[in-house]
């Protein structure tokens, strides 16, 4: 017989089957059919992945359901999602359940919390973490809150390169507090390390950082976490989390925190929400941490159980010794991310970033042998990375959405004297005729 288009056991389960059967071969299963009558080809085409076949489904039923490509980043990707992640997040006792304060009723959702802890643990390299926070931006500056409540000191120094949207959040968060924030501009687009370490001292409560940063540069932040804790003060280091397939994680980086957005992980971009945040520290800093922790016990006749734990919020204590008064945390959102990175594994995972940044590549150096565009980021990169055009970026953005393409994000608005700069994204759902039809559309638009 030829081979079945798509079969889910692996040749070792296939043999053990046939062994207990009591047969020899997957053919002789069918032997008593004649042969004329046995399919001798099913004549199938190659096998598509998830994603490829629901677009096609989605043409085959008149639908052009991806008018506008995205090559937009700073923050919020496009990825694909598999079918299993909306399966199971939208079962009823996960989409309706409400605050697990009694465990004894809550069993499943505590340890799907619990699970969520572990793997965010993995992928940070950090030694443990709260059941989700917000969003990534909330999260880093309850990260500063914490550095602030640990050290006892007043000042904050933060990358010009982090994410400006997690920056004004960042403001908002300490604008009554009387503390010092202490923004480095970068060098370029990297960090500048003699400004940091020039105004970094023994006054200074944290200093945060991103990986990879606004600009889509790649780094390292060892030797910065070093000399911070030489001072005395705790390193914050903001992530992309799918980048942490291939990159360096923040705990091998010797950072006290990992903070981002968890969007990517298996959450739709919905117009901008909702996502989730995570916040990972080191073990000595887990009585500081906000929102709440699921811990492991076992109950009085020595099962395994799952409980809220250290729950240092303002509803338990007195409001002046809550860590923080966050009362929402994103338990279905971090579902969905417990859901996505089970669901890929730790190979599927790495393979995951891997297209990220083998794309981003491709892309990287089509666009950049468009003459007059020349590449801001000329180090390391990963799925993003910076553009400075002949033109103004804006234009160039708002000519090409004309053409059905959202070409990236325009850093002008941020970065004084960055107008003709343009951060451009690439995910694993970028095809090549997608970032071929990018390239050749931009090198009409600039070089007209």
């Amino acid at each position: 017989m030829s081979r079945p288009g798509y079969c889910p056991h692996t040749p070792e389960q296939i043999r053990e089957m046939l062994e207990i059967i009591g047969v020899d071969s997957i053919a002789d299963l069918f032997a008593v059919i004649p042969p004329e009558l046995r399919a001798r080809s099913f004549d199938l085409p190659e096998g598509m992945s998830e994603f490829e076949m629901l677009a096609g489904m989605q043409r085959l039923a008149g639908s052009d359901w991806r008018e506008i490509v995205p090559f937009i980043g700073g923050g919020c990707y496009d990825h694909i999602i598999p079918a299993v992640v909306d399966h199971l997040a939208g079962r009823a006792e996960f989409a309706t359940s409400y605050t697990p304060y009694q465990p004894e009723c809550s069993q499943g959702t505590l340890q799907a919390l619990y699970e969520y802890q572990t793997a965010i643990c993995r992928l940070t390299g950090m030694e443990t973490t709260n059941a989700s926070l917000y969003d990534g931006g909330t999260a880093l500056a309850e990260a500063a809150l914490m550095a602030l409540r640990i050290t006892g000191r007043k000042k904050i120094l933060v990358d010009g390169a982090v994410n400006p949207f997690a920056r004004e959040i960042l403001r908002s968060y300490l604008a009554n507090l009387a503390v010092e924030i202490v923004e480095i501009a970068p060098a370029g687009a990297t960090t500048d390390r003699e400004r940091f370490f020039a105004v970094l001292d023994e006054e200074t409560a944290g200093v945060i950082v991103q990986n990879p940063s606004f600009f889509g540069g790649v780094d390292d932040y060892g030797d910065l976490a070093a000399a911070a804790r030489r001072c005395g003060a705790l390193t914050i280091v903001s992530v992309y989390p799918i980048s942490l397939g291939l990159l360096k994680t923040p705990g091998e980086m010797g950072a006290d925190m990992a903070v981002g957005d968890g969007r990517s992980l298996g959450n739709p971009l919905s117009f901008g929400g909702p996502s989730f945040g995570f916040l990972a520290v080191r073990r000595e800093h887990i009585r500081n941490l906000p929102g709440r922790i699921v811990g492991e016990t076992v109950d009085r006749d020595g099962r395994r159980g799952f409980v809220l734990t250290l729950q240092a919020r303002e509803q338990h204590i007195r409001r002046q010794k809550a860590t923080s008064n966050i009362c929402s945390n994103q338990s279905l959102c971090a579902l969905r991310g417990l859901i996505f990175l089970t669901a890929l594994g730790r190979e599927g995972f790495a393979e995951l970033a891997r297209l990220n940044y083998d794309k981003a590549q491709y892309a990287k150096s089509l666009l950049g042998a468009i003459k007059g565009v020349s590449l801001v980021t000329g180090g390391a990169t990963f799925n993003e990375f910076t553009l400075k055009l002949p033109i103004d970026a804006a234009t160039v953005v708002e000519k090409l959405l004309a053409e059905g393409i959202a070409a990236s994000v325009p850093l002008g608005r941020w970065y004084p004297g960055m107008d003709s700069c343009l951060v451009v994204t690439v995910t694993e759902k970028r095809t090549r005729e997608e970032i071929d039809n990018l390239a050749a559309r931009m090198e009409e638009v600039v070089c007209s």
